[in-house]
């Protein structure tokens, strides 16, 4: 039986023309991008088009994109790298609950051990953080606002030009987690007016361990690693040549394609949650069904239990889904997006998360819905809980 793969959002395959351009950067123009000489310099002119090549794909300047390991690393780097610059003048960070824990538990740490003060902010029950929070927290003491551009468990597209545009009035540096939302959705940083925004190759088709920060000109940081001159001083460490240019290349194609692709996923998210509404009572959508990403469908299914659904659709279809983000997959913890966004502790539990991407079908829907049904009443009728169920 065929894998079918609906978990594009906590990774994607590599794209078989971005492997192809990598290749030669494996074993051919494998010399280190900072050598003087030809081989190095080939390898570095192979870094440059590809910082061009992202660049292109947000409206941004190449001089802006700094190359990291994934968005994780962007993410420490845009915050810790802003904070300890201006600390301790200006030691208050704002950010919002429903954060990546890339963000949160870099601004956690550096609350414990740098004097931070943090303010976390609430979001409303579709996962919205509100402009006018923002603009009531900020200080004088505020170092900078983090807040992401689409959450990576529900979809949810926060106002992040409206939220910019309060930190410029303001005078305060403005950082938004994109790893979700390139090549899934358009980005102009321009248009947006965020100084520093952080990406991930793997999320759109590129390959796992490489990213970018977008750091605005005139916006500076303290590194975060030591060791060189690499990326204006920022980044030290030998380049990753051949990940850099899959990056490059999947960028492009990102672009490229991007209309399509929005176009696509979407069709498939909504023929799939229309069916799963039409044969299955009691679901609910999770996140903003306005202003959601194209090809990510969160929904929480009353007196079902979504690890057991999950477990199901792996041995029963051989679909592989997700009950969250890929990053705490593993913990039994409650998703603490949806506990923010104050969803009842019943639908909570019972929450699952579809992510198409552009090699899915319709025939996997019909898949999906073959057994999926079935596999609901089944955990239902196992539930000590439910709508026949006594009172305990």
């Amino acid at each position: 039986m065929n894998s079918i793969y609906l978990d594009h959002s906590a990774t994607t395959p590599l794209d078989g023309e971005v492997l192809k351009k990598m290749m030669p950067y494996f074993s051919e123009i494998f010399a280190n991008a900072s050598s003087m000489h030809s081989q190095g310099q080939k390898a570095a002119e192979a870094i440059e088009e590809a910082r061009l090549q992202v660049a292109g794909l947000i409206n941004a300047s190449p001089s802006e994109i700094i190359f990291t390991s994934g968005g994780t690393e962007s993410d420490n780097l845009a915050i810790r790298g802003l904070f300890l610059r201006l600390c301790p003048e200006k030691n208050e960070i704002i950010t919002s609950a429903i954060e990546h824990h890339a963000v949160l538990h870099t601004v956690q740490d550096l609350e414990k051990h740098y004097g931070a003060k943090a303010i976390y902010l609430p979001v409303d029950g579709k996962g919205r953080v509100n402009p006018a929070d923002v603009e009531k927290a900020i200080t004088s003491k505020t170092s900078l606002v983090s807040i992401m551009m689409a959450n990576n468990e529900v979809g949810t597209i926060e106002p992040i030009e409206e939220i910019a545009r309060i930190c410029k009035l303001r005078g305060v540096a403005f950082h938004t987690d994109a790893v979700q939302a390139i090549g899934k959705i358009p980005v102009d940083v321009k248009a947006l007016g965020v100084d520093l925004l952080s990406m991930s190759a793997h999320k759109f088709y590129g390959p796992k361990g490489v990213g970018a920060l977008y750091v605005k000109k005139g916006v500076r940081l303290n590194p975060v690693m030591t060791g060189g001159s690499h990326e204006r001083s920022l980044r030290s460490g030998t380049y990753n040549t051949p990940g850099i240019v899959g990056m490059g290349w999947a960028t492009k194609i990102a672009k490229d394609k991007l209309s399509w692709h929005m176009e696509y996923t979407a069709m498939l998210r909504d023929a799939l949650q229309k069916r799963i509404f039409d044969e299955i009572p009691d679901v609910f959508v999770n996140g903003d069904e306005e202003n959601r990403l194209p090809q990510l469908l969160n929904i929480s299914i009353k007196f079902a239990e979504g690890e057991s659904m999950l477990m199901f659709l792996d041995m029963d279809g051989n679909i592989q889904a997700s009950s969250g983000s890929a990053c705490t997959s593993k913990s039994l913890a409650a998703s603490h997006v949806l506990n923010a966004m104050c969803i009842p502790h019943e639908f909570i539990n019972g929450s699952i998360r579809f992510s198409f991407g552009k090699d899915n079908t319709m025939d996997h829907v019909d898949k999906v819905m073959a057994i999926f049904p079935q596999i609901v009443k089944k955990l239902r009728e196992m539930s000590a809980i439910g709508p026949d169920k006594p009172a305990r």
